[in-house]
C-alpha cells in the first residue's frame, strides 16, 4: 500500500519527470506510444507532457518520435556543480589512478542505487558501460556495500528487508544475515573489498568519504580485471594508496566552510 501524497504534492511535475527518464540507453527516441506504455501514463497526459518539454526545449520532436536534447543536462550539472566534493576528489582521484595504474570512480547513494558522480579510467575492464550519472545496485558493489555501512542500523535494516538480492554471478552474496554480516566487517575494516559479485572477472574495492562531522557522503574505488590483479594484491598494494586518497579528499570535505 503506497502512502497518501501530501496535499502540496505536485502530479504535473512526477509525470514530467517520469517521461524524462523513461528515455535510455535502450530508448533513445519514443513515439508518443511508447511514452505512455513506459511510464503508465494516458495518450493524452503524454502527449500534453511531451509537447511541454518540447517547448521547454528539454525534448526534440522528430515527426512522430521524441528524444532528448542536451539540455537535459543542465539538471544534473545543476547537481554536480553544487556538489563540491566531485572538485576536491579530482586531484586525489587523479594522483591514485596514476600510482596504481587502475581505474577510479566515485559514487553516492540515491535510494536503493549507487549513482556515479566522478570517474578517472585507465582502461574498459567492464562489459558494463559506466559513466557519470550511470546507476548500478548497492548490494553487489564495493562502494554500495561503503555507502551502506555508513548508515544508520535502521536504515541499513529497512533496506536489507526490501532488497531483492538477485545472483548476478556464482560470487553474489544473496543471503540477508550473510550480506548484513558482511556490511558489519566493512564498518569495521574501514573499507569494502567486492569479488567478481557484479561481474564475472571484475574485482574492485572502495573506502568512504566523510565529511567534519563523520559522516560518509561518498565513496570512491578501485576497479580491477581480476585476471590481473589478485585479491591478496588489492589488501596489500592498492587499499593504502585508495585509502590514503580518501583520506585526504575527506580532510579537503572537512575543511569547507560550513552553511
Amino acid at each position: 500500500m503506497t502512502e497518501p501524497r501530501s496535499n502540496e504534492f505536485i502530479q504535473s511535475l512526477e509525470r514530467g519527470l517520469a517521461v524524462l527518464t523513461s528515455f535510455s540507453k535502450e530508448r533513445k527516441s519514443q513515439t508518443l506510444s511508447e511514452v505512455a506504455q513506459n511510464t503508465g501514463l494516458t495518450r493524452a497526459t503524454a502527449r500534453r507532457v511531451l509537447l511541454t518539454l518540447v517547448d521547454l526545449g528539454y525534448v526534440h520532436q522528430n515527426n512522430r518520435t521524441f528524444s532528448l536534447t542536451p539540455k537535459v543536462l543542465d539538471i544534473g550539472y545543476s547537481y554536480l556543480s553544487s556538489f563540491e566534493v566531485v572538485e576536491l576528489a579530482q586531484q586525489p582521484m587523479e594522483k591514485l589512478v596514476e600510482a596504481v595504474k587502475e581505474s577510479s570512480s566515485m559514487a553516492v547513494l540515491d535510494d536503493d542505487d549507487i549513482v556515479y558522480v566522478a570517474r578517472v579510467p585507465t582502461s574498459r575492464i567492464m562489459t558494463i558501460s559506466l559513466a557519470i550519472g550511470s546507476r548500478l545496485p548497492a548490494y553487489p558493489t564495493s562502494m554500495g556495500r561503503v555507502l551502506l555501512a555508513g548508515l544508520p542500523d535502521e536504515e541499513l535494516d529497512a533496506y536489507i528487508a526490501r532488497t531483492k538480492f538477485e545472483r548476478l554471478t556464482e560470487r553474489t552474496v544473496t543471503d540477508p544475515e550473510q550480506f548484513r554480516a558482511i556490511i558489519e566487517k566493512v564498518r569495521a575494516d574501514g573499507y569494502a573489498l567486492v569479488d567478481q559479485e557484479l561481474e564475472e572477472g571484475v574485482r574492485s574495492i572502495a573506502a568512504p568519504i566523510t565529511n567534519e562531522e563523520g559522516k560518509v557522503i561518498a565513496a570512491m574505488n578501485v576497479s580491477c580485471h581480476a585476471s590481473r590483479v589478485t585479491v591478496e594484491r588489492m589488501r596489500k598494494e592498492l587499499r593504502p594508496h585508495l585509502l590514503e586518497a580518501a583520506r585526504e579528499i575527506s580532510r579537503r570535505v572537512g575543511m569547507l566552510p560550513r552553511r
